[in-house]
């Protein structure tokens, strides 16, 4: 059995369970010691089982989340980019459906001359994944060595790949133990997961975006708060200067579900046009990472430079540039129909009139699954080319006959499968409803 000297006596996991079980606070080098044992395989995956549940029951203090982080940041390699002669930020989405922003954020950004070291991740469940998106890009590798990745950021300004086995080994090998253990959802695994990964990009700020509606894994704003609090809490104690946006996901962000139809709206964003929503959204968050990144000293001024990059085709261009970088092919910029398209596509009327009072988004992102553009399991291959066009919004009049949206597909067999969700996602109303904010709120202000 593991066993470990602290405090002049022999540590045994099976203390370690029984008093987080029944309500205590581990010591820093009591969870340095869990973390390091379960990552080099001394510590068994029933034992680390139980203590996870543990901490679902009982919780973590702030200090012992701060000693899980760093010990879960510290199990592998962290990025040392402080040669840059500029701050690093980056920005994290806790997921929803139709959540682009990443594509458009990295390149401006980094256009303003912050650098954005951006590790990030695939599609799971209903939400969207940011590696998947890249991908639909022909020839974009997203699995670049830590060394590569230092080249591109260091000549680009960005550079977005997945997670290297260098990187928060711990936080890969936890993760697939809560997986399959009913332990994904406590709020302190869940910040500790991120906040690991995120910090070992060598970042000196982190903007966070947790979503809370239908779309969001936390459906109600109180659990999305309690979230970011936890996050941004946590990053500082480690020296990182740390925002939240707590943002809506009641309905798909943008028009776009499905990985290179996403890539196509982004490139609208661009070029200065594509939804309201989606834009909105980019330069809020786009404002908040020049400010983290000393380049404006206020969130407005963040905002307007973001305008300016995107209207100049600043933004763009280096989108192109880090595109090629990565070995894709940076024409898409100017030509969406490079990318991927589904053989192909048809309308769903409406059958009522009236105006679109409710869309249960999470249906919306499952439907999208189900056409063969996410994974239900790790293992599932994507397909980049299908996905929805979402065309009536919330508060939007509709008339029956109306096309709500629009399915782009490949099979008719998963097209079937996704129909009814779609339909049954929508409700329509003989008044209009009151619209979300899509800032609920900000934490963490700097």
């Amino acid at each position: 059995m593991p066993v470990s000297v602290y405090a002049d006596r022999t540590m045994l996991v099976t203390d370690l369970i029984r008093k987080k079980r029944d309500g205590g606070e581990l010591a820093r080098p009591e969870i340095e010691f869990l973390v390091d044992g379960y990552t080099h395989d001394r510590i068994p995956d029933y034992q680390m089982s139980a203590w996870l549940m543990a901490v679902v029951l009982r919780g973590m203090s702030r200090a012992e989340l701060a000693a899980l982080t760093e010990s879960m940041l510290n199990s592998g390699k962290v990025m040392d980019f402080s040669s840059l002669p500029a701050p690093k930020v980056d920005k994290h989405s806790t997921g929803g459906v139709g959540d682009k922003t990443s594509l458009v954020l990295a390149p401006l950004v980094a256009a303003a001359g912050v650098y954005v070291p951006m590790i990030s991740g695939r599609g799971l469940g209903h939400t969207g994944g940011t590696l998947d998106k890249l991908e639909s890009i022909p020839g974009f590798n997203v699995n670049l060595s830590t060394s590569e990745f230092r080249r591109v950021l260091g000549e680009c300004g960005t550079s977005m790949i997945g997670q290297t086995p260098e990187i928060a080994p711990a936080d890969k090998k936890l993760y697939a133990l809560r997986d399959v253990t009913g332990t994904v959802e406590s709020p302190y695994l869940i910040c500790a997961s991120i906040m690991s990964k995120k910090l070992a990009e060598g970042i000196d700020g982190l903007v966070l975006d947790v979503k809370t509606g239908s779309g969001a894994f936390m459906k109600s704003e109180e659990d999305a708060v309690f979230l970011a609090e936890l996050m941004v809490e946590t990053g500082q104690r480690l020296g990182k200067k740390i925002s939240a946006l707590i943002t809506d996901m009641s309905q798909p962000l943008g028009h776009a579900v499905g990985n290179a139809l996403e890539v196509a709206e982004c490139l609208e964003i661009l070029d200065g046009k594509g939804p309201q929503d989606l834009r909105e959204l980019c330069l809020v968050l786009a404002a908040w990472m020049l400010r983290l990144g000393q380049r404006v000293k206020t969130v407005e001024e963040g905002r307007a430079l973001a305008e300016q990059l995107i209207a100049s085709g600043a933004a763009k261009e280096k989108f192109g540039q880090l595109i090629k970088l990565h070995g894709g092919n940076e024409k898409v910029i100017d030509d969406a129909s490079i990318l991927p398209r589904a053989k192909q596509h048809v309308d769903l009327a409406s059958a009522d009139s009236g105006y679109v009072s409710a869309i249960m988004c999470e249906q919306i992102g499952i439907a999208g699954v189900l056409l063969g553009g996410g994974r239900a399991k790790k293992e599932d291959s994507v397909d980049p080319s299908v996905g929805i066009i979402v065309h009536k919004k919330l508060g939007d009049r509709v008339n029956a006959g109306d096309p709500l949206c629009t399915v782009h597909y490949n099979s008719t067999e998963r097209l079937e499968q996704a129909l009814p969700l779609i339909l049954k996602s929508y409700t329509i109303a003989e008044v209009p409803p009151v619209l979300p904010s899509q800032i609920h709120r900000v934490i963490g202000d700097v």
